[in-house]
């Protein structure tokens, strides 16, 4: 099986946007996707990686499972 890795911001971005998600938007301390009715913060944008533990939190509350993450990441690549 597959491990999630770090990932940049502007990868986890692009991501989120080819699993339904629209933004990012900017309000308040940090930016937020939007898909449906689900409003997501994520991290502001910085030089450092997305260190996996962050990026499995998000996942959680983005609902996605980490084999659609996976798959995700495998058709970029």
């Amino acid at each position: 099986m597959a491990k999630i890795s770090p990932v940049s911001w502007t990868e986890l971005v692009r991501h989120l946007k080819e699993l339904g998600f629209d933004g990012p938007y900017q309000s308040g301390k940090h930016p937020y996707m939007i898909k449906v009715n689900l409003v997501l913060a994520i991290p502001n944008p910085h030089r450092k990686e997305i260190d996996v533990d962050l990026l499995l939190r998000i996942l959680k509350r983005a609902g996605i499972s980490r084999e659609q993450w996976l798959e995700s990441k495998d058709k970029k690549n």
